[in-house]
This record gives structure tokens, sequence and C-alpha cells, in this order.
């Protein structure tokens, strides 16, 4: 049992120590001249069906998970129509909501302009809103996707 232990410990010895050369080797190693062993180029292997098909899966989770942009379906280009048109109007909306704000802060609007143009712009958001419902259109629907500059809304 103690030979067996020797045996083991000096093998185990030389194996260390050839261990520790080749490992040395594999980081830095040159050739005789001093230069960098030249790695060679590896070659990618072809992809296999599973694998593609594993990647067209993630692109089209991808491309689904942003908003659509405006595209008007021929059998259903009234309701997208709409749709642009309910967009706009609430951009515009929105818009003259802040300018009416600022006007307001700014001092240049009466009190009863402001409640005029505050009427005006709660008047417009409940045609816009109704409009919406009598075509089934979402409010969170009433925005577009300006590709990379993001939503319009």
């Amino acid at each position: 049992m103690k030979g067996a232990k020797r045996a083991r410990g000096a093998s185990g010895a030389k194996g260390a120590g050839a261990r520790g050369a080749k490992g040395a080797g594999a980081k830095g190693a040159r050739s005789a001249k001093g230069a960098p062993r030249s790695r060679r180029p590896q070659i990618a292997k072809p992809a296999e069906a599973r694998e593609i098909e594993a990647i067209r899966r993630q692109i089209e989770n991808v491309a689904s998970a942003r908003t659509p942009r405006w595209n008007a379906d021929p059998d259903d280009v009234r309701r997208s129509v709409l749709k642009l048109v309910l967009t706009l109007v609430e951009l515009i909306r929105q818009l003259l909501e802040r300018q009416a704000i600022r006007r307001m802060e700014g001092g240049t609007l009466s009190d009863a302009e402001t409640e005029s143009v505050g009427l005006a712009l709660m008047k417009l958001q409940e045609t816009i809103l109704e409009l919406a419902k009598q075509f089934d259109i979402s409010p969170d629907e009433l925005n577009l996707d300006l590709g990379p500059v993001g939503k319009l809304l």
C-alpha cells in the first residue's frame, strides 16, 4: 500500500510538471525563433435545421412584439383610415392642450378664454373616444410607430 502511494506520488509529481509545462506552453508559446505560433482559422460548421428554426422563431417573436405600423388592409380600409385620422386629431388636441396651458401660465388667456378652451378640448377628447368606440378601436391603438424615432404619442 505504501509503495503504491509512493508510486502515485512520483507519477503525480511527474504529471504535474508535464501539466505545468503544457499549460504554460498553451498560453504564450513561441517558436524557436521567438515568433508567436500561428493559429489555424476555425471554419464554422453549418447550422442544423432545428437551429435555423429556433433563430427564425426568435426573429418572429421580436418582430411581432413591435407596435404595427399603419397598414391599410383592403378589407378594413375604413377602420384603418379612421384610426389614422383619430390618431392625428388626438396629436393635435394634445398640442393645443399644451399650448393652452403655456398661455394660461403666461397670463395671455383670460378666465373666460381658459374656460372656453378647456371645454372645447374636453369635448374634442370625448368625440375622439366615441368615434373610436363606434369602430371598436381602443384608445391605446391611437398611436403610430415611427420606426427608429419611436411612437408618435
